[in-house]
């Protein structure tokens, strides 16, 4: 994968955590509060898979070729 892609994949991946988190908030101050921990955790575990694709995109050089998988 080259850094564009991981980019791309780092991108959909806050989206999915920031999405999650809002629905862990909306849980929590609503009916459903014994739900906002599993949405909250795995907000989480889409933030550290964004961190960790971003972190790779930053140690891919800008002009790798690698074809995408």
């Amino acid at each position: 994968m080259n850094r564009e892609a991981h980019l791309k994949l780092a991108d959909e991946a806050v989206t999915k955590a920031e999405r999650l988190a809002g629905w862990a908030e909306n849980a929590a101050r609503g009916d459903g509060p014994h739900k906002a921990a599993p949405y909250a955790a795995a907000g989480t575990l889409w933030d550290s898979i964004a961190r960790t694709h971003l972190l790779i995109a930053q140690a891919t050089p800008a002009d790798d070729t690698t074809p995408e998988a």
